[in-house]
């Protein structure tokens, strides 16, 4: 192999890296499409040699050819990437079978891109070209994330405080009614799914879960608007949709910056954004609340409820972050002749020093025979209260936010 590399040094322009490179034959074969003659193979080891030989200046690019076996060498080989990232030379991860954590932290230590193996026809060029196009690209323009578009929508997030609060069915019907009113205006709603565990948005609108939502998350540093829209799924022609992604994940796998990209990228391609998040709270919820217009908060009138928003109330006011943009929604609320049960909503909320923004009625049975089913209850049960009510929601919202939008221009 040494040999090969000394010959090869002068105008090597791209190496593989890997194990046993004839592990990998289809990319032996895209390599000689791609780069001819002009590249060559190393070993984890000779390669941390090789990164710090002058020859290796005129290298171009990585192909790091790995599957679950070189998990064990994980150290080497971030040392191999981080080497390589310091020299600007472009790395590209050839994956089969890796972990989608092992396959993050990788591109977290320095690796451009990645591309499944067995490769896709064309895919190792595509991906070669897009970087190649990335580099190319002003820094101030990359970091930016504009795009034609600009619609600069509104965002809204929604967080349940416990389990069974109904947050994510408020969210995907608050995004249908809204997309249903939005129609008339050609405007646009997309739902982003950022519970990266337990995401369930994609079972309420009856969608498949997609690799394509990893690659994006795990590579937001390149993101354009393409890259974007080709990770979510249109529902009914109406509703664009970025479910959760298809493996359980950590929820501090995604850094605030990260969350902040998809949300800006998700500003600009439409008019109106609504967040599912988890109802663990992480490092990048701030940064969701940040970058909400409002940010609605489900409870029930239960104890945990409660216990929980007390909770969060203290931990906001801790860090000094204002609760202006909170929007406390009681769920399952006591019905109009439910004295009783109104008295202690209203116990509830002068213990919080809260006041309730919406009161969301019990919609019984139809709610979960709606969600297993893969439908908005305006398209499963348009008579049920719940749906009543959040379609008189969605509508104070998009009025709300028409006239902000016209006193704006």
């Amino acid at each position: 192999m040494a040999g090969i590399a000394e010959q090869h040094i002068p105008k090597t322009r791209a190496c593989t890296v890997s194990r046993d490179v004839q592990n990998f034959d289809l990319l032996i074969e895209d390599m000689e499409t791609v780069f001819h003659e002009d590249w060559g193979d190393l070993s984890f080891a000779e390669a941390l040699v090789f990164l710090d030989d002058d020859a290796s200046s005129q290298l171009e690019m990585l192909a790091l050819a790995l599957d679950d076996e070189d998990e064990a060498n994980l150290a080497l080989i971030r040392s191999v990437i981080e080497k390589a990232a310091t020299r600007n030379i472009q790395i590209l991860l050839i994956a089969e079978a890796l972990s989608p954590i092992v396959l993050h932290q990788l591109l977290r230590a320095g690796a451009d891109d990645f591309v499944p193996y067995p490769l896709p026809e064309n895919a190792l060029q595509d991906t070669i070209a897009r970087l190649k196009k990335a580099q190319e690209l002003p820094s101030e323009r990359m970091s930016s994330f504009s795009s034609a578009k600009g619609k600069n929508g509104s965002v809204f997030a929604v967080h349940a405080l416990t389990g069974g609060a109904g947050g994510t069915n408020f969210a995907v019907n608050l995004a249908w009614e809204l997309s249903g009113l939005c129609a008339a205006k050609s405007q646009s709603v997309c739902i982003l799914d950022f519970d990266l565990q337990c995401g369930s948005v994609s079972t309420y609108l009856d969608m498949a879960r997609t690799e394509k939502v990893y690659e994006l998350l795990s590579q937001t540093s390149s993101m354009d608007s393409d890259a974007f829209l080709a990770a979510t799924q249109r529902f009914n022609d109406r509703l664009q949709v970025l479910t959760a992604p298809s493996d359980m994940l950590p929820l501090d796998l995604l850094t605030p910056d990260e969350i902040e990209r998809v949300i800006s990228m998700a500003k600009d391609q439409f008019d109106f954004v609504i967040i599912d998040l988890p109802r663990t709270v992480v490092h990048w919820t701030e940064t969701a609340l940040e970058m909400s217009e409002l940010y609605f908060t489900l409870l029930e009138l239960d104890l945990r409820s409660a216990q929980n928003a007390l909770r969060m109330i203290r931990a906001l006011k801790a860090d000094g972050i204002s609760m202006q943009k909170h929007r406390f929604i009681l769920n399952r609320a006591p019905r109009f002749t439910d004295l009783s049960g109104k008295a202690r909503a209203k116990r509830m909320a002068e213990s919080l020093g809260i006041s309730f923004s919406a009161t969301i009625p019990d919609g019984g049975a139809q709610i979960r025979d709606a969600n297993d089913h893969g439908l908005p209850l305006a398209e499963y049960a348009p008579k049920n209260p719940v749906c009543k009510e959040i379609h008189k929601f969605a509508a104070a919202l998009f009025e709300t936010s028409e006239i902000e939008r016209i006193a704006a221009e």
